[in-house]
């Protein structure tokens, strides 16, 4: 017999809190703009949404002016810039705080190169965090109250997010040079960090209390590569946990069970830093850099919860439907277990044809739909 049809939000929290949902909730899938493309022009509709055309919940987070936004995380409003060199292919960018990056202008897929960060040093971190101020009006919405009535009522889970505690730090001084800083000029990474965990908290204070019963809170990191951590245990103790249990345990203050992180690369050392900090929810667990979720939930049990980690290059031009089956089965009795919600393991690139990411989709709702 069929289960009772539930919404996003009731969906949401039935998986990840281990309940009976009616099928899986289903996190609507990254991608390029360039696959978009490509899947026009192979057939897909011009005109549907892509969600709901898919069979994706719908999921949204509270639009403060606060997280991830193109290469100033957190910076709020974003300074003033100027282009100081270009080619055909790619521009070299200053802005006022002093940061220099090269952005390609020929292709979608590459990312920024910094060719001198906008916090060299204690003197430009004081004038980098006067961009910081969370009491700026504009970091909520012009209509705020309007969001608030509208949130009253609404069927799908809304997230908050909060902050990010290494990411954010490495963008603004660059993943070398905080390396170093760890060692050279302790003191000043722990200001940093401490402010970070600081400024989220002020910032989002006024949402916590102001819209109850938030379904989960999002923090980005993107501390790994393909084979490690970008950094040790240790160090991640020393100088990112306390602030970021800080600010975990207000979250759970204000009922927000369900705390989710997004980081790249391989995490086997960061999972059991981030469950110790309260952080539960690991999205996308790249496999082509080792993570495995069969593997974590034998670990780390159900205190983990997982999202993601369709390995993306079974879907890619020349792979066959077989291939697909093969690595969506294996994620078949994590599926059917709980706590875990499939996704392909970042944004579908745009060697991926639109057939095969087809074929994907009627067997991930196969498969969720639980009886």
């Amino acid at each position: 017999m069929r289960r009772e049809e539930m919404n996003s939000r009731e969906r949401f929290h039935a998986t990840f809190q281990y309940g009976q949902p009616d099928r899986v909730f289903l996190m609507s899938q990254w991608l390029f703009s360039d696959t978009r493309t490509r899947w026009l022009r192979e057939g897909m509709p011009t005109d549907q949404h892509f969600s709901t055309y898919f069979g994706f919940d719908r999921m949204e987070r509270i639009p403060l002016s606060i997280g991830y936004r193109d290469v100033l995380n957190g910076v709020w409003p974003l300074p003033a810039t100027k282009v100081v060199e270009q080619t055909a292919h790619w521009q070299i960018i200053e802005n006022e705080l002093g940061g220099r990056y090269k952005t390609w202008t020929d292709r979608e897929i590459g990312m920024n190169q910094w060719l001198r960060f906008p916090v060299r040093d204690r003197e430009s971190w004081a004038e980098f965090k006067k961009w910081l101020d969370p009491t700026q009006r504009s970091r909520y919405p012009e209509y705020w109250e309007d969001l608030k009535r509208r949130y009253q009522h609404r069927d799908y889970p809304l997230g908050i997010d909060a902050g990010s505690f290494y990411g954010w730090i490495r963008e603004w001084v660059g993943m070398e040079n905080l390396a170093v800083w760890y060692y050279d000029c302790p003191d000043l990474v722990h200001e940093i960090v401490d402010y970070v965990a600081d400024f989220v908290l002020k910032v989002i204070d006024r949402a916590l209390n102001e819209i109850p019963d938030i379904d989960y809170a999002a923090i980005w990191e993107d501390m790994a590569m393909k084979t490690a951590a970008l950094i040790s245990p240790q160090l991640f103790r020393e100088f990112h946990m306390e602030p970021l249990k800080r600010v975990t345990k207000v979250l759970h203050e204000y009922g927000i069970d369900i705390i989710m992180l997004d980081s790249d690369g391989n995490l086997d050392e960061l999972i059991p830093l981030w469950l110790e900090a309260d952080v539960n929810l690991i999205i996308p667990l790249e496999v082509a850099a080792g993570c495995d979720a069969v593997h974590y939930r034998q670990q780390f049990g159900t205190e983990l919860r997982l999202l993601g980690n369709i390995d993306k290059r079974v879907l890619r031009d020349g792979c066959t439907k077989q291939d697909i089956e093969e690595e969506v089965m294996s994620k078949a009795d994590l599926i059917s277990a709980g706590g875990y919600s499939p996704m392909i393991d970042h944004a579908v690139p745009p060697d991926v044809p639109y057939e095969n990411f087809q074929h994907y989709m009627s067997l991930i709702h196969e498969l969720c739909t639980l009886t």
